[in-house]
């Protein structure tokens, strides 16, 4: 399997995300955790995966000049994309409880991009998944703002949690991708890797 296609790379996965540490452990792959500080800044001009693969590619840039050739770094960047906008983490309960209210009752998309960066090379993946969510009360929102303090996640949710259970009415496509990580995308990139 994969642990044994890779037992002689060492693999960084960039991302202080749980979840992303949670799910690619889950694929029975040993990898190391590290991170780099990135100013995650885009141009306005990007939209939806563009910003997604922008940003992964961006967070392995600070790893440029430090990668051994038995390495293969992973990063990632998953965001929220409503009302054509992209909904990043929120900055306080505040902007948590508006992205919250404002997608209450409507579907959006999560779109989460993949970099794979070797020192021969790069490539970059990427899902899309279709979220419906139900119409939410105030007394829900705040409930979940309070309790959960989903201050780490795009779009102010996570999907694997009260929200999730509560909310999620419907999903078109990969339910680990709006946790994080396509994990079925990134076995089949690695298999063929």
């Amino acid at each position: 399997m994969l642990a044994d296609k890779f037992a002689t790379t060492e693999i960084i996965l960039a991302s202080q995300s749980p979840r992303r540490q949670e799910l690619l452990k889950g694929l029975d792959l040993d990898f190391k955790i590290e991170t780099r500080p990135v100013d995650e800044v885009y141009s306005s001009d990007l939209k939806r995966q563009e910003i997604t693969n922008y940003l992964s590619i961006l967070k392995a840039s600070a790893f440029k000049n430090d990668l051994k050739s038995n390495q293969l770094l992973i990063t990632s960047d998953t965001i929220v994309w409503f009302n054509e906008e992209a909904l990043e983490k929120p900055k306080n309960a505040e902007h948590a409880r508006e992205m919250l209210t404002s997608m209450s009752g409507h579907s959006h998309e999560v779109f989460t991009s993949v970099c794979f960066t070797t020192t021969q090379r790069q490539e970059v993946i990427y899902d899309l998944t279709k979220v419906y969510f139900a119409a939410l009360t105030e007394e829900e929102i705040e409930y979940y703002v309070s309790h959960y303090k989903p201050f780490d996640k795009a779009g102010a949710y996570g999907v694997q949690d009260w929200l999730g259970y509560a909310a999620v009415t419907r999903l078109e496509g990969c339910y680990y991708n709006v946790m994080g990580l396509p994990l079925p995308k990134v076995y089949e990139f690695l298999k063929g890797f």
